[in-house]
């Protein structure tokens, strides 16, 4: 009965699986189309990412380096936080790599995402208790990582010409963005619900569901607040503030708390978009493509320090250096890693798919 009621579990995540594999595909293949004369590479990018970061997490477990998980599914799950935090943060570049540098992205990244992966969440090094870290859907580990290690990227390699290069999108390309963020709304309860004890599974899905609902609301009034008219970009990608917010306490916060995780992670990211964007690029001279640490970075470090004041009995001294760890670790790394990449080449011109693609 043991053995039966396993492998019912193990299907189950099976299920959550290929959900997530949809939100990398997808999700995050569609929602990157918004340049519009560089869709076509940024789905193909997005398939590149993903081949490579998969197999390549398979083999840090098989080797044993920083852990590894008890079942090949588990381990798959995984693999695909990894890979969704490799999107993430190639967003932050997007345009300006050629396809062979997103893979050598992939090929640095992973080690140092599964780096601090393994000192968050399995007490690699002793530098936080395994099991006090709170951050069941990866607010902090996914996609606050993710972000911070791309604008670490951006700020390493992006050129003048790159940074006065007009990023355009158009009227179709806006709808196709608008299709990714739809995929991956529709998926993200399983996302979070993915490695979560099938007890907490109902909860962990209602809660996601309410905190995507207050973004999407907050990211609607608040952008039509600021700018007069609602912007398509912030619909698009605002309204999934709530779902990188409430990953840290999915399953441990009521509905209640999750609506009001969503409905500020939904204004603080339609408000990075909005006002903070323009200026931060302005003063550091650096573009940020997709606006990763306004959708992934902010809501992400404001869902890990949510889980201070919405859980009880949670480790503070703990949750605080872990995003103190991540934060450190991943802006180092990208910094490092966009040196690396800018020695790999530079595309002639950014945002266009005919420099690389057949586009007749």
């Amino acid at each position: 009965m043991n053995g039966e009621l396993l492998s019912i579990i193990e299907v189950q995540k099976y299920f959550r699986a290929i959900h997530i594999m949809a939100m990398l595909l997808l999700g995050f293949g569609f929602l990157m189309v918004f340049v519009k004369r560089y869709g076509r590479s940024a789905i193909t990018a997005t398939f590149m990412l993903v081949s490579i970061s998969i197999p390549l997490y398979f083999l840090k477990d098989s080797l044993g380096i920083f852990g590894g998980a008890n079942s090949d599914i588990d381990r798959l799950i995984l693999a695909e936080f990894g890979a969704a935090s490799l999107l993430i943060c190639a967003g932050a570049v997007l345009g300006r790599l050629k396809m062979y540098q997103y893979l050598l992205l992939g090929l640095l990244f992973v080690p140092c995402y599964a780096l601090n992966e393994w000192l968050l969440l399995s007490g690699g090094l002793g530098l936080v208790s395994a099991g006090n870290f709170l951050d069941t859907g990866g607010s902090i580990v996914i996609h606050a990582f993710g972000a911070l290690f791309g604008i670490g990227v951006a700020f390493s390699m992006t050129t003048m010409k790159e940074y006065e290069t007009p990023i355009e999108s158009d009227a179709t390309s806006d709808r196709f963005s608008l299709l990714g963020s739809m995929v991956l709304w529709v998926f993200w309860p399983s996302f979070c619900a993915a490695l979560v004890a099938p007890k907490d599974i109902p909860l962990t899905i209602v809660n996601v569901i309410f905190a995507l609902c207050g973004s999407t609301l907050a990211t609607y009034i608040t952008s039509l607040k600021l700018r007069g008219k609602v912007s398509i970009a912030d619909i698009a990608n605002a309204a999934l503030a709530g779902g990188v917010a409430i990953g840290s306490t999915c399953d441990k916060v009521s509905p209640t708390i999750a609506l009001m995780i969503g409905l500020f992670a939904g204004a603080l990211s339609t408000v990075g978009f909005a006002v903070i964007q323009s200026r931060f690029q302005a003063a550091i001279k650096k573009i940020d493509t997709c606006g990763v640490l306004h959708l992934h970075g902010l809501p992400g470090l404001f869902g890990g320090l949510a889980a201070l004041i919405a859980v009880d009995g949670i480790s503070m001294g703990a949750q605080i250096k872990g995003i103190l760890i991540t934060a450190v670790l991943a802006i180092i790394s990208g910094l490092v890693v966009g040196k690396i990449l800018a020695l790999a080449g530079r595309r002639k011109v950014p945002y266009i798919d005919s420099e690389e693609l057949i586009v007749d």
